[in-house]
């Protein structure tokens, strides 16, 4: 039998005291996560009360956030703009290109289907680690110095990331299970158990009543996809065909879903009272992790 305090309120409380437990908080990291996942489907820009808000649930100081916004700006990510006594904040082009890489990943409904296709890239060996961050960031795998593979194929004309690189399309491989032992699959692995480990308490508990106030279920929402974002785009994002056995990705997936579905009718609540316009694409964001509905 569960605890009486077993509720989703202080499992909340233990899912913030462990964020805080894990050594110095990159608080610009948070806001980001704040600003991919709610600010940017409603317009895009936030008013800084809200963050305010969001991060004081979370156990961030005014002062901290203030100094990650000053860095955010003056690192090219955010613009400011006063309007009276009230400062608003909008992700400029740099943060909303990273985002538009990132979102697909991020709310995938699971693993990628595959056709037995390929695309290869290989560097000029002069420069072998040219466009190495892009390359990831298209979900390509470097499995070699100047060598990166895709398991699909994908078309490069007009993208200038692929400029003076050489470019293989294929459709079969002979041992296609190979590509397992190419990439760090161990901490990758260990990093989806922990978040199992990490969120499973909360789950039960949101699974029996749900968190009742917006601002509750805004910051749970938060933590959760800072969590699974920092996980999920270090993945490759490998078909199911060429992941290990046992793979906990999938669990982990599962999880995070079916905690999103849970979270996001009340913490748009507080997108709502916190004066945000509604989704621009409604439609885009209910279909977030295979459908919310």
């Amino acid at each position: 039998m569960d605890a009486p305090n077993d509720t989703a309120e202080n499992a909340l409380a233990g899912l913030i005291d462990g964020l805080h437990r894990r050594g110095r908080l990159r608080v610009w990291s948070l806001v980001i996560t704040v600003f991919g996942d709610a600010v940017v489907p409603r317009g895009g820009e936030a008013p800084l009360s809200g963050l305010q808000e969001v991060m004081a649930r979370l156990g961030v100081e005014a002062g901290a956030l203030r100094t990650a916004m000053s860095r955010l700006a003056g690192d090219g990510w955010v613009v400011r703009e006063r309007r009276g006594r009230n400062s608003f904040f909008s992700l400029d082009e740099h943060g909303r290109h990273a985002f538009d890489l990132a979102t697909r990943r991020i709310y995938a409904a699971g693993p990628p289907a595959w056709d037995g296709s390929w695309t290869v890239a290989i560097a000029p060996p002069w420069n072998p680690g040219a466009r190495d961050e892009a390359l990831h960031e298209r979900g390509f795998l470097k499995i070699a110095a100047g060598i990166h593979l895709l398991p699909r194929t994908l078309g490069v004309d007009g993208d200038a990331t692929f400029d003076d690189l050489l470019i293989i399309h294929g459709a079969s491989a002979e041992h296609p299970e190979m590509l397992r032992t190419l990439w760090p699959s161990n901490e990758i692995a260990d990093a989806y158990a922990n978040l199992l480990t990490t969120y499973a308490p909360f789950a039960r508990a949101l699974s029996r009543a749900p968190l009742n106030l917006p601002l509750d279920a805004m910051a749970a929402r938060t933590l959760l996809i800072h969590d699974w974002r920092r996980i999920v785009l270090r993945d490759p994002g490998l078909p199911k065909a060429l992941l290990p056995q046992d793979w906990p990705g999938e669990n982990a997936g599962r999880m995070v879903r079916d905690i999103y579905r849970q979270l996001a009718p009340v913490s748009e609540k507080w997108l709502d009272e916190t004066g945000l316009p509604a989704p621009v694409e409604p439609v885009a964001f209910s279909a977030r992790f295979g459908g919310l509905g």
